[in-house]
Order: C-alpha cells, then structure tokens, then sequence
C-alpha cells in the first residue's frame, strides 16, 4: 500500500474513527487529537501492515491505544474522568446512558461503543480488539444486562 492509498482509505473511515474516539473519550478535542495521532502513526507503521485488507481494524486498534493513552494520561492528572463539555452523537448523547456506558468495565465499555456507537460489526468489533468473535458476543450480552440493570430497564426482559 502506497501513501496514496493509506490517505484514500484513511479519510474513507475517518469519520467511524473520529465518532469512536470520541465515544470512547467524551471530548471532541481529545478524539481529534487521538484520530491525528493514530493516523500519524499508523502512517510511519505502514510497512508493518501484512495485510491490507485488514487496514481498518488495524487502524481502530491504533485509534483505540492512543485512547488508553490518554485515558491513562488524564488519570495521572486528575484522578478522576471528568464528563465532555461538548455535545456529540445523537444516540450517545443522553445523559444516563452516557454515565451508565462509561461505568461499565472497560473490555465490556469497548463492545459497546464499537458494536452500537461506531457502527462496527461483531466481526469487525472482535478484531478491532484482538479477541474471538464468540468473546464479543459474551462481552456485548454482559454489557446490555448491566447496562439495562444501570438504567432499571430489567422488567422489559
């Protein structure tokens, strides 16, 4: 793949990088920033990628490394995640959805955000994170049991 091609493929999934980025991190300034990076990175790592039809999940893995990265940073600073000033996704944009989403774990926190904010599917959603198919499809049902337990939606079950 030629630099050429990477800037072709890369703004085509722009936009699913940015809105899981963003998900992941609740601020807008902070999913550029990880979005830039990663793609800078995965720019100078371009020859590592042996298979190019793998080139999006690649890039989600790296989109999602430079979110711990920073999550890990704002831990070291505050403490505390603080909640995103700023408006985003309309379906993510509910208050107790968005707390209840972010007090999840975070292997089960990632399922959700890819499967259901991003627009990735279980396969895809399974190697973005490195994991068997059959352990997103765990993960995804323990996350919607919590999350329905979260928001008292346990009744419609």
């Amino acid at each position: 793949m030629d630099k050429d091609e990477f800037a072709a493929r890369t703004e085509a999934v722009k936009q699913r990088l940015y809105r899981t980025a963003y998900l992941y991190l609740g601020s807008e300034a902070d999913a550029l920033e990880a979005v830039d990076e990663a793609v800078y990175q995965a720019l100078r790592a371009l020859k590592k990628l042996r298979e190019p039809d793998f080139f999006e999940t690649w890039l989600t893995r790296i989109v999602l490394n430079e979110c711990h990265r920073e999550l890990r940073r704002r831990k070291r600073l505050a403490g505390e995640e603080a909640l995103p000033d700023t408006a985003g996704p309309d379906s993510y944009d509910a208050l107790p959805l968005r707390e209840a989403v972010r007090r999840l774990p975070e292997d089960l926190r990632l399922v959700v955000i890819l499967r259901f904010f991003a627009g990735y599917t279980q396969a895809e959603t399974a190697a973005a994170l490195n994991i068997p198919q059959g352990t997103a499809a765990t993960r995804q049902r323990r996350a919607l049991q919590l999350l329905r337990l979260e928001l008292g939606e346990e009744e419609r079950l």
